[in-house]
């Protein structure tokens, strides 16, 4: 999606100032492009730890009270949120894909459910990859900020 998205734009600049005919779909395929590419890189971001962790108070605590807070907070707050934003998006695509919704703001009008399937995807990756992480902080198999398992 990387790729395409580089792809996408640099033809957009050529076609705008050097044939002088900007197209009707750059900037749809650049927002739908970069909230995909975002959405399905979180669940591998958490996998990896690659994301910013703020633990200046947790970082105080025994390992064993952090592996605690952490599958608690995974598995009462942030796995039932995902959860639902998966559903949500998952009727959200499915009618779309039914009633042909189209993007209404855009005089290209594209198609809305392969972006709220990407969507959708991505987030169930991350509801799972967020439940399996509170299993492995309950085992003592993960430890927060750790890559090692």
């Amino acid at each position: 999606m990387a790729l395409l998205l580089v792809l996408a734009m640099i033809y957009e600049v050529f076609s705008r100032y050097v044939l002088n005919a900007p197209t009707l779909w750059a900037f749809d395929i650049s927002y739908m492009l970069n909230g995909a590419l975002f959405i399905l890189g979180c669940a591998y971001a958490l996998k990896e730890e690659a994301h910013v962790r703020i633990d200046f108070l947790a970082s105080r605590l025994k390992p064993a009270w952090q592996r605690r807070i952490n599958a608690a907070f995974y598995l009462c707050l942030l796995a039932p949120a995902l959860g639902g934003l998966t559903w949500v998006a998952s009727r959200r695509t499915l009618h779309a894909f039914a009633s042909g919704e189209v993007e209404h703001v855009s005089p290209w009008a594209p198609l809305m459910w392969p972006f709220y399937s990407a969507l959708a995807i991505g987030l169930a990756a991350l509801t799972l990859q967020v439940a399996i992480d509170a299993v492995l902080f309950l085992t003592d198999r993960k430890h927060p900020g750790s890559k090692e398992t």
